[in-house]
């Protein structure tokens, strides 16, 4: 099981708009208009198309100032059946894949009392950030399991790519309309969860059983 985190599993809505729109105001940009292109790319593109003009460096550097702040202050959610699934599925059965960086995820974890597992893709362990398929078919390597065999869990465009293109089964959750590509969309985590452990149980069956020494 491959988790997203943000919009996945924990909402963050609010606090990613916060933080973008004090990010603008450090540059005295429209922040609706900032946030707005954040959405669809990531920070690098989003620093050349509404301020081409700075040092994209120093616009990053900015930027996980803000986030870092964030998570020490700002005020976060797990969303409804989170905590219930990630304590039913065994430890070693799912991994979190992430474009933010691990000691973020793990600082909202810690405020929302989610478990952490032993795997996390984070935005420092690839090249290649999503949607590219890298950041998948590293946590699916390090949990030692084939990409079919895998579930994505995902809430946005750029993560369902990402899962598809991997050769994954792409589930999406916490949106009104399906992403286009998945192979089942629920309107909410939580509508998710029985049909999440269900596929988790028929994996485990799948695989045989260690040998005996």
């Amino acid at each position: 099981m491959l988790f997203d985190v943000d919009g996945t599993l924990i909402d963050a809505v609010d606090n990613q708009r916060r933080v973008w729109e004090m990010w603008a105001g450090r540059y005295r940009l429209d922040a609706d208009e900032v946030y707005r292109v954040a959405l669809r790319t990531r920070p690098m593109e989003t620093f050349a198309q509404v301020a081409p003009d700075q040092d994209p460096r120093e616009c990053l550097t900015a930027l996980h100032e803000l986030e870092d702040e964030d998570v020490q202050s700002g005020v976060y959610a797990a969303f409804d059946g989170a905590s219930e699934l990630l304590d039913a599925l065994p430890a070693a059965s799912w991994a979190l894949v992430t474009s933010n960086y691990e000691h973020r995820v793990r600082g909202r974890f810690a405020r929302t009392g989610l478990p952490v597992p032993g795997v996390i893709v984070d935005a420092a362990a690839v090249e290649e950030g999503k949607p590219s398929p890298v950041p998948y078919l590293l946590a699916a390597e390090q949990l030692g399991a084939q990409p079919e065999d895998c579930l994505v869990i995902e809430d946005a465009p750029s993560g369902v790519e990402a899962g598809l293109r991997a050769g994954m089964v792409v589930w999406g959750v916490n949106a009104p309309v399906a992403v286009a590509g998945v192979h089942r969309h629920f309107g909410s985590l939580r509508e998710a969860v029985p049909d999440i452990l269900a596929f988790a149980r028929l994996e485990g069956l799948r695989k045989p059983p260690p040998r005996l020494r």
